[in-house]
């Protein structure tokens, strides 16, 4: 058995090294095809240092980051091979590749960058935050009520874009001392005015139903994924009617570190195939791509775990189901809209169409669903959350602009040398 374990961790890490050569073979290539970034141009940066399989955390703002971008000029800051080879595949935004340090000092000093966006939580975010004489916002990747959403954190940025008032009052019981009233700036769903992409089916008076759910998660407190404990079940219920369709769009993560979880992911994917070649009309979809916003917007209900799908589902203002995690040791945080929400039980989830009946058609849940949406995200007309979005661009901008008048005349000093001796190249 040690034998045999020995080989598969050598052809792991063959396979892996092999891997990481074709990234930066391509990532090369790509490089050197494509012309310099202007010097002087970006006011704006997108610090990601993450790679390909967390490309969903920044995929979200492209539409609203291109918008912003007309009137301030916004660069992606890359810091890895297989992130910025598909970045440069995909992203309508420029990109720059600042592995070391060094290239990303450079390419610090010859821009002119305001403010630095981040979405994520990322150890190396620490790299970029010690450049001063520009604003470090924290942006995040989606509005939720999961733990992630109240790290101490975001206390090390200067400035934190949130969704509405149910975020800041999520952060005011946890971060002491902390100036919500500066720092916190509510500006909504941006993301939610730019749902778009092609549907791949034909409205035919079937019931659309969307099935989110989250991965597995890392470590039990954060086991909200819904794929082995709910999803078999709920999903055959679903393709049994000749009334409904199915798009199941599950994390890109999921079944990462628990097969079970893996496993039942297939069986779904298959039973949505055999469903599709048993009636071609039916037109169930299994989503693996890279845009989300049409789901959101063409599912007459939608069924999600506890994650960031709930509030991107919640800016819609249309019926949700949530599932209810079957770990006891995964946090729910009981004081927002998971206290007052419709909850899908794991036993419940084979008989999933007379849940779907119930939340659809249920007056006073709607009601309560449209409290929710007000408290999460404010004004959910029509371009009201790019306005606060832009709005508050603006007024940061204005502050760093007044901060650059009074220390105009300040001796620079940035410790690059100091720092530069910790670079760890290998990253």
């Amino acid at each position: 058995m040690g034998v045999l374990n020995d080989a598969k961790l050598g052809w792991t890490v063959v396979r892996d090294l092999l891997r990481s050569r074709r990234v930066r073979a391509k990532l090369s290539t790509q490089l050197a095809a494509r012309a310099p970034l202007t010097r002087r141009r970006f006011e704006i940066g997108v610090y990601f240092a993450d790679g390909e399989v967390n490309l969903y955390q920044l995929r979200q703002w492209y539409k609203p980051l291109l918008e912003l971008s007309k009137t301030h000029p916004v660069v992606i800051l890359s810091r890895n091979p297989s992130g910025a080879s598909a970045l440069l595949d995909e992203s309508p935004l420029p990109v720059a590749y600042v592995r070391k340090v060094d290239e990303l000092e450079q390419f610090i000093a010859e821009q002119d960058l305001k403010i630095v966006f981040y979405v994520n939580q990322n150890a190396r975010n620490f790299q970029m935050m010690r450049y001063g004489r520009r604003w470090h916002v924290f942006i995040n990747h989606g509005e939720s009520d999961k733990m992630y959403m109240t790290t101490n954190q975001f206390k090390a940025y200067d400035y934190s874009f949130v969704a509405g008032d149910a975020a800041v009052s999520r952060l005011k019981r946890v971060l002491w001392d902390y100036d919500f009233d500066k720092r916190a700036i509510p500006i909504g769903r941006p993301q939610a005015d730019h749902y778009t992409g092609t549907v791949p089916f034909e409205r035919d008076g079937r019931t659309v139903v969307l099935y989110a759910p989250t991965w597995e998660g890392d470590r039990p407190a954060a086991a909200y994924g819904s794929i082995a404990s709910h999803g078999v079940g709920l999903v055959r219920d679903i393709l049994s009617s000749p009334d409904h369709r199915l798009i199941y769009r599950p994390h890109p993560r999921s079944g990462v570190l628990d097969p079970a979880y893996s496993a039942a992911n297939r069986e779904i994917a298959a039973a949505i195939a055999a469903a599709n070649r048993d009636d071609p009309t039916a037109q169930h979809v299994h989503d693996t791509g890279a845009e989300l916003g049409w789901q959101l917007a063409v599912a007459d209900v939608a069924v999600v775990d506890v994650s960031a799908m709930v509030y991107d589902r919640l800016a819609t203002g249309k019926p949700l189901l949530i599932t209810r995690p079957v770990s006891p040791d995964a946090e729910i945080d009981t004081g927002g809209y998971l206290s007052d929400c419709e909850w899908l039980l794991a036993e419940q989830a084979p008989q999933v169409l007379s849940r779907i009946e119930q939340v659809s058609h249920d007056s006073a849940a709607n009601v309560r669903l449209g409290r929710w949406v007000s408290h999460y995200f404010g004004d959910t007309a029509p371009g009201a959350a790019t306005r606060r979005f832009h709005g508050a661009v603006e007024g940061l901008l204005a502050e760093w602009s007044r901060n650059a008048a009074l220390h105009a005349r300040d001796e620079l000093v940035d410790g690059s040398e100091a720092y530069a001796e910790h670079d760890d190249e290998r990253l």
